[in-house]
């Protein structure tokens, strides 16, 4: 403890000295002490962001790059607040919130974080599983499945055990992490300098500018397709459907709502204080926004580059079909299948070749099927299979630990133990149980995976957006913050930014829940707000009596 209490202080004292020194050589210090951002940064480099990154380069290309990015810096803003609160009170959230805004949004966060938690972990086994089998090619076949998920358990628990050994486990587990996130990036970094001599760089840095046109319009390279076809309307209506799909998800999802959990607790097991509010800021850019960055707009050009505007050409001439045409020909089949019923029983529409092509086009191609692509430019399928099998699996490895890592801190609140202790550990190992055993047993089946999903997925994405309007009461609440409260133009510029983050996520959770339960998830959303308005009275009531 003393050892931990000293370097607390040193780091306390170099803090001090950093904010005198000039701003380059502040970042410096900065980066030596970061920690809980690159946590951030490995959870969220999971398998949703390599599918949403992969599928936003077939539908939008270039035209979607700024997208994600942007979506992000809504999530890092509201992540700093919540960081803020956090270090100004040293209160842990789950009982700030119960305290001085409403229990039940402190028990609705604490519950859709763990749902998370459990549920997600179970594609991340199957990511990582099929990342070693298919990219390197070993340990195949059902009992290699097997053996996969066991090594993945125990790496998951060997590195988040590591976590609650004391300080010095907390270093080597932060250096983890930095490692492979890293990995992460340079692998996907490296699929982009494979084909740099054929992309189009202007595009690309256009790419980045805000178009809310792909709204209302088909992406550019849709557009003389889709006038060649025998059904435009039908065409332009499906494709929109998708763009606006990867806008509002990417809007719901680029922060998750166990991140929101993760990122005060992983703080305040670091002994972090007010002195560590400037360093909060820093680090969440560095560790979680600089590398989702990097990856995910390497995946997007990779993936616009391959496959956005093109199909396989083995689909429509079977004399050109190769090895990925199999792979892909039911989901082209469902397509024209989708295409064919547009014109009603009575008068089914009979494909041309455009409609054909852009029933191609809009397939969507998983990572294995990008690194397939590679091998082109490569020459080599091995090579290309495993630059890219490093960076899934280390995506699907990092979140496995830190799903593992943030379900030991909701445990340790839900039952109100400490930190570390024998209750922290099992807390911590549940994710781990459940997403190996439901990927072997539970996730490869259809319906298990949609009873499974669908309420999980619609859960936390409600539950994103009422995360944020707490965060919002939380930095403006006179009782929790007292001194600490942003006071004057920097109150109302930090108010307004956290307004457009907070209306971001409600659209985007809105469409979402919408898409995918309609009347059930809204009427779900409604009994929720009725017992957090019960609670906010009864609470008022006691307030008053006292």
């Amino acid at each position: 403890m003393s050892d931990s209490n000293d370097s607390l202080a040193a780091e306390k004292t170099l803090l001090a000295e950093a904010n005198q020194k000039p701003l380059l050589s502040r970042w410096g210090i900065f980066a030596k002490l970061s920690g809980p951002g690159w946590l951030q940064g490995a959870i969220t480099l999971g398998g949703g962001s390599l599918a949403g990154s992969l599928y936003v380069g077939v539908i939008g290309g270039n035209q979607m790059l700024w997208l994600q990015p942007l979506m992000m810096i809504f999530g890092v803003l509201m992540l700093s607040v919540i960081g803020y609160v956090t270090l100004s009170t040293g209160e842990k959230p789950f009982r700030a919130i119960n305290k001085h805004i409403n229990p039940v949004l402190g028990w609705g966060w604490l519950i859709a974080a763990m749902l998370a938690n459990l549920v997600w972990a179970m594609p991340q086994f199957s990511l990582g599983t099929a990342a070693i089998q298919q990219n390197f090619g070993i340990l195949e076949g059902d009992s290699g499945k097997y053996i996969c998920a066991l090594l993945l358990f125990v790496i998951g628990v060997v590195v988040v055990w590591s976590y609650d050994s004391g300080n010095n486990g907390v270093k080597i587990f932060e250096i983890i992490l930095k490692v492979m996130v890293a990995i992460v990036v340079l692998s996907f970094f490296g699929v982009v300098i494979v084909m740099a001599g054929e992309l189009k760089w202007g595009e690309i840095f256009a790419g980045f500018i805000p178009n809310l046109s792909l709204i209302t319009e088909p992406a550019a390279k849709y557009q003389a397709f889709i006038a060649d076809s025998s059904n435009p309307e039908y065409w332009k209506g499906v494709i929109l459907e998708s763009q606006r799909d990867r806008m509002v998800a990417a809007a719901a999802t680029a922060v998750g709502i166990n991140m929101t959990f993760l990122l005060p607790y992983s703080m305040l097991r670091k002994g972090w204080g007010r002195e560590h509010r400037g360093l909060a800021s820093f680090d969440l850019s560095l560790g979680l926004f600089l590398p989702f960055f990097l990856a995910t707009t390497c995946v997007v050009i990779a993936s616009a580059h391959q496959f956005h505007g093109d199909f396989n050409k083995g689909l429509l001439d079977p004399s050109l079909a190769n090895e990925a045409t199999k792979d892909l020909e039911g989901a082209f089949n469902k397509n024209l299948d989708a295409f064919k019923a547009s014109g009603g029983e009575a008068a089914s529409i009979e494909p041309n070749e455009a409609d054909k092509k852009i029933a191609a086009m809009l397939i969507k191609r998983d990572a294995f099927q990008l690194a397939d692509s590679l091998e082109e430019l490569t020459g080599k399928k091995a090579l290309s299979q495993t630059v890219f099998g490093i960076g899934v699996l280390g995506m699907a490895i990092s979140t496995i630990i830190i799903l593992m890592l943030i379900n030991g801190f909701a445990v340790t609140e839900m039952l109100g133990a400490e930190i570390g202790g024998m209750k922290h550990k099992i807390g911590s190992i549940l994710p781990g149980i459940t997403g190996a055993l439901g990927f072997l047993f539970l996730w490869g089946d259809a319906d298990a995976k949609f009873w499974l999903a669908v309420p999980t997925s619609v859960f936390g994405m409600v539950l994103l957006p009422i995360a944020y309007i707490t965060f919002f009461l939380m930095i403006n609440s006179r009782s929790l913050m007292g001194d600490a409260m942003p006071q004057g133009n920097k109150r109302i510029v930090l108010n307004i930014a956290m307004l457009v983050a907070l209306a971001a996520a409600t659209v985007g959770a809105g469409w979402s829940v919408w898409s995918k339960v309609q009347w059930v998830g809204v009427a779900a959303v409604g009994v929720f707000f009725l017992a957090a308005v019960v609670a906010h009275f009864l609470r008022s009531g006691r307030s008053t009596e006292n």
